[in-house]
């Protein structure tokens, strides 16, 4: 009889806007279906790699060209350099963006990376303690964020899944947030 009163004493608390906004993310939020993160992922992962491997490359480069006191066969092999590592690391962001997925579902949230080294995170809806999302520049210029699903316990105590859409990742931090909350509702019961 004390967990019918609870339930109409949470529903009395709640303001009317309140319950609607809360049901609106659960049917948007696809469960039991990988889902593949959004192209625009692919591209700011291209970009930030691109970034990442130029500029370090092009400093190493010019050392090692004044280094070599510019002989020809070092400016071929910059070249030959500046041209295929980043096209490496490019290929192997797209890759990791092809092969990252998440998932929704009754016992939690997952996350599955990798080809040859596979990842599977799964974090059950009890262990979720909170959530972030957060967003840098480029992010927010994409429409990306990063859902962060900080756990109970000290291994791998966060889960950080970037490259999601900024609407898909409010709805699921909301989502969680709401089971997790629910599961605690069920421990205290």
């Amino acid at each position: 009889m004390s967990a019918p009163m609870t339930a109409s004493h949470d529903h009395a608390a709640a303001p009317p806007p309140l319950p609607a906004e809360a049901t609106e993310p659960a049917p948007q939020v696809e469960t039991d279906i990988w889902q593949p993160l959004p192209t625009r992922a692919r591209t700011l992962a291209t970009i930030t790699t691109l970034i990442g491997t130029v500029i370090p490359l092009g400093i190493a480069l010019g050392v090692g060209l004044v280094a070599s006191a510019r002989q020809p066969s070092s400016f071929a092999i910059a070249g030959v350099l500046l041209l295929l590592v980043p096209a490496w690391t490019v290929w192997i962001a797209r890759r990791r963006w092809l092969r990252t997925r998440w998932r929704l579902d009754d016992d939690g949230f997952g996350v599955r990376r990798g080809h040859m080294w596979r990842s599977d995170t799964r974090v059950p809806g009890n262990r979720v303690q909170h959530l972030d999302v957060r967003r840098g520049p480029l992010e927010r210029a994409f429409g990306l964020a990063t859902l962060i699903v900080h756990t109970a316990g000290t291994r791998n105590s966060a889960v950080a899944l970037s490259g999601l859409d900024h609407m898909q990742a409010e709805r699921l931090r909301d989502t969680l947030a709401a089971r997790a909350a629910r599961d605690d509702d069920h421990d205290d019961a």
